[in-house]
């Protein structure tokens, strides 16, 4: 605590006792009020300064209370309180001997007696007293206070808005580390006919067609860690575990067509490891959104999908076969650079990002799915470019909920055969798009729950996505 603070405290005992006999001397120093005292029976006199002593204190009262709210303002911006070297010359203080005041100087007190009420200035109550005591302020070099700026320039958010900038477009790089947990459900139901025969006369077809059918279920545990470098520059790693049950149902056992058999397969592993680098071009402030950039690398850690045999399981279907085991990985470095952009309409934020994922050519000693064959070639993945947009809606300080859409465009696969050109691989091209929905709660300063819902739109994206993170900021 400081002496400024010890003094004070010490000096309100000393003036609350000498309220009394100040009060005495105020009545008697008054000729006119001394005289009409004299007049007064002495049960009136005592309660006329009574009355004056209680207005008295309320007025001291009032003064500290003043001082404590000015030093509140004060250090509310950045002032570390009462500077002694500008207070009048210590000389001039009494004691003369150039220490300060160990009591606090107060505006003099009213002199008036109790109801007789004295001149007073506008905006000043009848005891002298300010109505509105004036605010310190602190001036900058353009003479704006301090903060105004800082404060146009970011718009502050509240905590719900703080989680969908989290989720939906970038780190929150005013807190030094993250951690955020998640867990998610992917589920795929393809059909595809078989047709196993040949066209005779180039128009009547002779043999087995088969309706194939694959249900699949994803599930995806992962940990991202992201640590703030700066104000404006985020790093993170993202370790994904992802467990795959996958059921294939055809039709045809025992050459009938209407006789089904089914095979089911699981596989968990470690998935694709991606590290990535977050920088933050400009800050949202009136005119312009928050707009951040992002490279992202993807390491093939998971399993690869290439060299994975197809088997017969039902000996009495040969229609029926599974692959061995499933894959947890796509087997592909690969680069994405993204940029997002978010704006804060308070309660509504609106955000939307572009990406565009280059995936690195590999060669694979073995890319056949066929028992006893093997392919060696190289292998490039059409590179990806993804968009989207959507809006969230901040209904109370803790929750929002919000909807976007995605689309993403990948061309056509290419092999190469060693000494040979690059092929397309027919029917790689995709078109994945989703309609996305999000509710998130903000549990206190550290923890949010997100959950969300992905359905996707075209045949290409997976039916639906349903996940939940847990997000935990230090």
């Amino acid at each position: 605590m400081s002496n400024h603070s010890s003094r004070r405290r010490l000096a309100a005992p000393r003036a609350s006792a000498a309220i009394p006999a100040t009060a005495m001397l105020l009545a008697l120093a008054q000729p006119a009020c001394a005289q009409a005292l004299a007049d007064q029976p002495l049960a009136t006199r005592l309660d006329m300064l009574m009355r004056l002593v209680d207005q008295q204190q309320r007025q001291i009262h009032a003064l500290e209370q003043q001082v404590v709210e000015l030093e509140m303002a004060q250090r509310g911006r950045g002032v570390s309180g009462p500077d002694v070297s500008a207070r009048p010359d210590s000389s001039a203080m009494p004691g003369g001997d150039g220490a300060p005041d160990p009591q606090p100087s107060l505006p003099p007190l009213a002199q008036t007696a109790p109801g007789a009420p004295g001149p007073k200035s506008a905006g000043e109550t009848a005891t002298g007293v300010p109505a509105t005591p004036p605010v310190p302020t602190t001036s900058g070099n353009d003479g704006t206070a301090v903060g105004t700026t800082q404060k146009a320039a970011q718009p502050a958010r509240t905590e719900a808005e703080s989680a969908v900038v989290q989720r939906e477009h970038a780190p929150l790089f005013d807190r030094k580390l993250t951690l955020d947990w998640g867990i998610s459900d992917t589920y795929y139901d393809r059909r595809q006919l078989q047709l196993s025969g040949f066209l005779a006369l180039d128009a009547i077809f002779l043999g087995n067609i088969n309706l194939g059918e694959t249900k699949s279920h994803q599930v995806m545990a992962d940990l991202d860690t992201r640590y703030g470098l700066t104000d404006r520059i985020s790093v993170d790693v993202d370790v994904p575990y992802i467990y795959r049950h996958s059921n294939f149902i055809v039709g045809g056992a025992g050459t009938a067509a209407n006789s089904l058999s089914d095979a089911s397969g699981s596989s968990n592993a470690l998935g694709d490891v991606n590290f990535g680098l977050y920088y933050q071009f400009v800050k949202e402030h009136a005119n312009w959104p928050d707009i951040v950039g992002s490279v992202r690398v993807k390491a093939p850690t998971g399993t690869s999908p290439f060299g994975i045999k197809l088997v017969q399981v039902d000996p009495n279907n040969t229609n029926l076969v599974a692959p061995s085991k499933l894959p947890t990985g796509t087997g592909f470095w690969s680069i994405t650079g993204g940029l997002s952009v978010l704006k804060t309409y308070d309660p509504v934020v609106l955000f939307g990002s572009l990406s565009y994922t280059y995936n690195v050519a590999r060669s694979f000693a073995d890319i056949s799915s066929t028992v006893g064959q093997t392919e060696p070639a190289k292998v490039k993945l059409g590179d990806i470019v993804q968009w989207g947009a959507g809006m969230a809606l901040a209904f109370s300080e803790k929750d929002s909920a919000s909807v976007s859409y995605t689309m993403a465009i990948e061309p056509q696969s290419q092999t190469q055969a060693p000494g040979q050109g690059w092929q397309k691989v027919p029917g790689s091209e995709t078109v994945a798009a989703a309609l996305n929905f999000g509710l998130n709660h903000v549990v206190n300063k550290h923890l949010t729950i997100n959950g969300s819902v992905s359905i996707g739109l075209t045949p290409d994206a997976p039916n639906f996505v349903v996940g939940v993170r847990f997000p935990y900021t230090f």
